[in-house]
């Protein structure tokens, strides 16, 4: 079993979304021994956003990519090749602003390629990482979970990874984090609770 661990908050050790996923990995690994880990941070060490040179490097031949080019071509062909290897992804996904941090963001803009985790058909798109587990851990100050609030943050990473082909989707979530410390304790709680559930050892 390989594992992808993002985590995307910029708060650091203060995150509630980074020791929820941190704690997933960790359940998992228990589950099941032999899991190799690939881990990372989008704020510690951020991807570019998609650009007009992202497209550019993509299509020029590597003996006529310039430095820059060669970056980004690299940073694009990496962040791919440890996606499609995963036979499972854990990814950390506060709620800033109602949608989704902006570096996790530039991650699925580069793992979002066609002809390489999906396709366009007569009949359709067709998304290709059909058999990869998706468990998105979801960190949030308020209650939005079910809410029109909720459209561009986990409605929109189902709609994203169910568009690559991924349906084996778990929410592991925490709410309420900003609405005192009671509130708090009881979102962690509950995503605790969940993460003992699904992922511990049998």
């Amino acid at each position: 079993m390989k594992l992808l661990h993002i985590d995307s908050s910029i708060l650091g050790d203060n995150s509630a979304s980074r020791q929820l996923s941190r704690e997933v990995v960790q359940a998992w690994k228990a589950a099941e021994p032999e899991t190799v880990v690939t881990y990372r941070d989008l704020a510690a060490d951020a991807i570019s956003h998609f650009s007009a040179q992202t497209l550019v490097a993509a299509g020029t031949s590597a003996e006529l990519r310039d430095a820059a080019l060669q970056h980004e071509a690299q940073l694009s062909a990496v962040t791919m090749a440890e996606f499609q290897a995963a036979d499972a992804v854990v990814i950390a996904a506060p709620m800033y602003n109602f949608s989704i941090p902006t570096q996790l963001k530039a991650w699925i803009d580069r793992i979002a390629v066609a002809g390489q985790t999906f396709r366009y058909t007569e009949a359709g798109f067709e998304g290709l990482c059909g058999g990869k587990k998706l468990v998105i851990v979801s960190t949030a100050g308020g209650l939005h979970a079910g809410q029109p609030s909720s459209v561009g943050h986990e409605e929109y990473l189902k709609v994203m990874f169910g568009f690559l082909g991924i349906t084996d989707i778990e929410f592991v979530r925490a709410e309420g984090l900003a609405k005192g410390d009671d509130m708090r304790n009881k979102g962690m709680n509950a995503a605790k609770a969940q993460i003992g559930e699904q992922f511990a050892a049998a």
